[in-house]
């Protein structure tokens, strides 16, 4: 992955995918491909085991953005800019856009239907308190933004596919699953173009963003690999994968968020593409102490 990664570096750096050509890329995988990928995690035989899993993701995902958000409130103090969009980029993961391939390449299917749940408590956090501890203003909480949100249609659908047991006919699920396939590349390679467009080698020039990476990469993620690991008798695919998304690198929204609200859009750019560099050292840590824990308990 960060191969594929330096592979959109480069494309952009060479001028072969430019900063709009990033924005229509971010698109089909947002809008096209991360759904029809769920929605195929979702065509497999009903049991409970799954329904069990997919509720512990959701519960978990609450407990693990609410812990974020209280960290990240604890350590980065003030209303400045730039405090707002260290916050933002400290408790929101990118848990669809690197969630999903990555759930895919470790667990297959079961960890993308997994990753749905962390991404619909994602989705409904994000547009409601999230956007408020940016505003202090209730107008822009917005329910619209949760149930058109791709990712919840999809989930829906998908999830109401697999309540009723149907299966997509071969004709309709083979081009799905087609398209699905290319998540991996194309989100990791819309990730480094992104993390070109900005001066990385300034940003880590930069003292407080090493409190960012700490919160989001480390210091939560590992106090939740020790919580989860806790918990007995449960769907240990489910537990890893919603560990694994929490722990993922600052969200793509906190810096449109910061875009919106005119709170330190660069910067917010700037730790995502260093959370994003990191996070090929920090994510198999966390996953690796969550693996001995739970060995241990």
């Amino acid at each position: 992955m960060l191969i594929l990664v330096g592979v959109g570096a480069l494309c952009y750096k060479i001028k072969l995918i430019s900063k709009e050509g990033n924005a229509s890329l971010t698109n089909l995988v947002l809008y096209v491909v991360n759904p029809l990928v769920i929605v195929v995690s979702y065509q497999q035989d009903f049991s409970y085991h799954l329904l069990k899993g997919l509720g512990i993701a959701f519960a978990l995902s609450i407990v693990g953005f609410g812990a974020f958000s209280i960290f990240a409130h604890l350590f980065i103090r003030g209303d400045s800019s730039d405090s707002v969009a260290e916050r933002l980029n400290s408790t929101y993961s990118n848990c669809g856009f690197m969630g999903i391939p990555l759930a895919l390449a470790l667990f297959g299917s079961e960890g993308v239907f997994y990753v749905t749940a962390v991404n619909t408590a994602f989705n409904i956090i994000v547009w409601t308190f999230g956007i408020f501890s940016v505003t202090k203003d209730k107008s822009y909480m917005s329910i619209k933004k949760i149930v058109t949100n791709p990712t919840i249609i999809a989930t829906v659908v998908g999830f109401l596919l697999f309540l009723c047991r149907i299966e997509l006919p071969s004709i309709i699920y083979t081009p799905c699953d087609y398209i699905s396939s290319t998540v991996t590349p194309l989100a990791m390679i819309v990730a480094g173009v992104t993390i070109a467009q900005n001066n990385i080698l300034k940003a880590f020039l930069k003292p407080r963003i090493y409190l960012v990476c700490a919160l989001k990469l480390l210091i939560v993620p590992l106090i939740l690999a020790f919580l989860f690991a806790l918990i007995p008798d449960i769907n240990n695919t489910s537990v890893t994968t919603a560990l694994m998304c929490l722990s993922c690198p600052s969200a793509t929204v906190a810096t449109m968020l910061s875009v919106k609200f005119n709170k330190s859009a660069s910067y917010s750019a700037q730790m995502f593409g260093i959370t994003t560099i990191l996070s090929v050292i920090s994510l198999p840590v966390v996953i690796g102490a969550y693996t001995f824990l739970n060995s241990i308990f």
